[in-house]
């Protein structure tokens, strides 16, 4: 959105000679440019004019970042993620196809697996 647009939806005001305490969580001082995440609260109830308007910000801490598509079942063939919606998802992971493999082996392993790991994840009808 572009400053005039944003402008003209906010409530602009100016404030002159105002002391801002920040409580920011990494820098000393803040920086030009920078963007911070946090709450400003006016801490002096305006009495008429004779005050001293002061300010503290307060920066947040950074959320942790939201795990999408769970895995709700781990295993040696196939790991089993969950989506938003909440479906399902099984996802093959790499074959190694090397001594011993053999192709009868392997589509069983992942048919066991399968079954295991949408076992009380999927109610039958």
């Amino acid at each position: 959105m572009l400053y005039k647009e944003m402008k003209k939806q906010l409530n602009c005001n100016t404030h002159i000679g105002v002391n801002l305490k920040t409580l920011l969580r990494k820098d000393q001082q803040a920086k030009t440019g920078k963007n911070y995440v946090g709450v400003l609260s006016r801490d002096v109830l305006c009495d008429e004019f004779l005050y001293d308007e002061h300010f503290t910000f307060i920066e947040m801490p950074p959320k942790p970042p939201v795990k999408h598509n769970p895995k709700v079942f781990d295993g040696k063939r196939i790991s089993i993620t969950r989506r938003d919606d909440g479906t399902l998802r099984p996802n093959f992971k790499p074959m190694n196809v090397g001594k011993g493999f053999t192709l009868a082996r392997y589509i069983w392993e992942v048919c066991v697996e399968l079954c295991n790991g949408l076992t009380g994840l999927i109610e039958e009808r």
